[in-house]
């Protein structure tokens, strides 16, 4: 992965983020639209989650065409995915890093994947969500904008990164989508009901498994992880917003959300709303006990990373450092600070409930690539694989 390049994904993803690949499942009917998920029988910890009667079947097959048709050449022709053409020749050529695709019953729709599979069997999963843009945009997903893949193949554990979502928050929205997003949006039952276990079998997988996200999808991880106890071991949440119900938490939501043409309210109810309140992860902390927790965030002031210089030094062309440093002082810097407000009240509300957690308040950066990249390697060797392992 050419550093340059890395620094302008960086730079264009000063804003919120996430991707889409495939596997071939077939699940019971979803719950009725805004059916909390805790009604669903909770998973053990360690247990391989229920698949009800449905059979699901991996498919290795590439991308299909009607994939690509969201990525096209200037000619409007088919394309492959941007960020393919940035993975690094050690990745491209280990084959333990493979496309698969994941049909959803629930949305009717195959998802793009790509996965690091472990050096040994019987390994944990780590599910890593991508950003606001869900690998559906470019500037918002791991594998485009981090050395991701060439890390975790050092790694013994079977990585699982979904390529889609865009403005999703990954839940199960309580109304149908319109704007850019087409059919329901069942994310949460796809992730915790009809992905896990065929594909953790496709993997050999342990049945242990821990999740990660950055900014929407940090809340989504915690959200996830309350929703259905125990079914993850360890949670990464790097520069996101627990709080939904509150009118920042809200309207950080809604300024995500209307990147696609909907609202808040479509996706959970109305602010405050029974069906908002259970999306609310500082509402619900109390459902993070027992799992270990990363929690991170950065103050929203400039860093060296975030400096023209730096990027000069890297090889980005002056003028584009300068626009990228100035875009992520005025754009990642207020984001960031946001979301560090979000954070300390989770902190907070862990601590008046006595549920330990990992901290990591930097005291500078804003909202980009560079510090969540340091964060999940942190994550990883600090708390999460510790908490596989265990």
């Amino acid at each position: 992965m050419k550093v340059s390049r890395r620094i302008v994904a960086a730079v264009a993803a000063a804003t919120l983020s996430f991707t889409t690949l495939g596997v071939h499942s077939a699940a019971a009917e979803p719950a009725p639209e805004g059916t909390p998920a805790e009604d669903a029988p909770a998973a053990e910890a360690g247990n391989a989650p229920a698949v009800d009667a449905a059979q699901a079947t991996i498919s290795t097959t590439p991308v299909s065409a009607d994939y690509l048709k969201q990525f096209t050449t200037n000619q409007g022709k088919p394309a492959v995915p941007r960020w393919r053409g940035i993975v690094t020749d050690k990745a491209k050529q280990d084959s333990r890093v493979q496309e698969l695709t994941a049909h959803s019953p629930s949305m009717n729709r195959d998802i793009p994947l790509v996965t690091v599979k472990a050096t040994s069997p019987n390994r944990p999963t780590f599910y890593l969500l991508n950003g606001a843009g869900g690998g559906d945009q470019y500037a918002h997903d791991w594998v485009a904008n981090t050395a991701v893949l060439d890390y975790f193949l050092e790694q013994d554990v079977n990585l699982v990164i979904p390529m889609g979502g865009k403005f999703s928050y990954y839940i199960d929205w309580v109304n149908q989508p319109s704007g850019s997003l087409k059919g329901p949006q069942k994310w949460e039952t796809f992730l915790t009901k009809e992905l896990p276990a065929p594909l953790e079998k496709q993997l050999g997988a342990s049945g242990k498994r821990a999740i990660a996200g950055m900014s929407m999808s940090a809340t989504s991880s915690l959200l996830l992880a309350q929703h259905n106890p125990g079914f993850y071991q360890a949670v990464g949440s790097y520069s996101g917003c627990a709080e939904t119900s509150t009118p920042m938490g809200n309207l950080f939501a809604e300024i995500t959300v209307n990147r696609s043409g909907n609202t808040a309210a479509q996706m959970w109810g109305p602010q405050g709303s029974e069906t908002n309140r259970h999306q609310d992860a500082l509402l619900n902390a109390e459902k993070l006990r027992g799992t270990e927790l990363y929690i991170s965030n950065g103050s929203g002031l400039i860093g060296e990373q975030d400096t023209a210089g730096w990027m000069e030094s890297k090889g980005l062309d002056p003028n584009a450092a300068r626009a990228g440093s100035a875009t992520l002082l005025v754009e990642g810097g207020g984001i960031e600070g946001a979301t560090n407000l979000c954070t300390h009240n989770l902190e907070a509300k862990l601590n008046s409930l006595n549920i330990p957690a990992h901290y990591n308040f930097n005291n500078v950066g804003t909202h980009t690539w560079n510090y969540w990249f340091d964060d999940l390697r942190r994550s990883w060797s600090e708390v999460i694989q510790p908490a596989l392992e265990a």
